[in-house]
């Protein structure tokens, strides 16, 4: 049985890896975009080896699932002072740096995770260009995990900016953690942490 506390992993690498689609997303309400998410990744096929048909396929389902995401919002806050301090091209690299991270790694765990799960969609609440979603997922034996997506609109589109878990923001998680790689060394370090981490993924 995986703990909890590796439940709470995954779902925090699917919430705070936020990623960016040149794709537009076709959605009307945010409580649509956040089901339109969750499906997305859920279907998703992780169980190797995989044709290259059902690769395509998570392809496809994986820019979907991006689209009704916002990362470079995320990544500005999450990098909080840092963020200015970096070129336009640094910025785009970090933007990139997390998609990929999202797309190889954090989308497949949590879409195992979302499988087995009983969501229950709370009433959401918008107030002009904000929105709250909030969702319950129930696993049979770790009990109820609470989740408030956040959403902003963006061009005419919803797509979430946040998440907190159990009132735990996972951006203010994610900025904590880059804080302390780059306060202890450098955003050099930070930069070339994640790629590693891809490397590894891809090995």
């Amino acid at each position: 049985m995986v703990s909890r506390g590796n439940h709470i992993y995954y779902i925090v690498l699917f919430l705070f890896l936020f990623g960016l689609s040149p794709v537009a997303a076709n959605n009307t309400s945010p409580h649509l975009t956040v089901e339109k998410l969750i499906d997305s990744i859920r279907s998703l096929k992780t169980e190797g080896p995989l044709s290259q048909k059902e690769l395509k396929t998570n392809q496809d389902l994986s820019s979907r699932a991006l689209a009704l995401l916002d990362l470079r919002e995320v990544s500005r806050k999450a990098l909080g002072k840092y963020w200015k301090k970096r070129t336009s091209k640094e910025q785009k690299k970090f933007v990139d740096l997390l998609s990929k991270m999202f797309v190889k790694e954090a989308f497949p765990n949590s879409g195992k995770f979302f499988s087995s799960l009983k969501l229950v969609f709370g009433k959401t609440k918008i107030k002009k260009s904000k929105a709250h979603v909030p969702l319950t997922v129930i696993h049979n034996e770790e009990g109820e995990i609470g989740i408030d997506f956040h959403l902003k609109k963006n061009q005419g589109q919803w797509q979430v900016v946040d998440v907190d878990l159990d009132e735990i923001s996972m951006r203010n998680s994610l900025r904590s953690q880059i804080y302390k790689i780059i306060v202890k060394n450098n955003y050099q370090e930070l930069v070339r942490r994640m790629e590693g981490k891809l490397k590894e993924t891809n090995s």
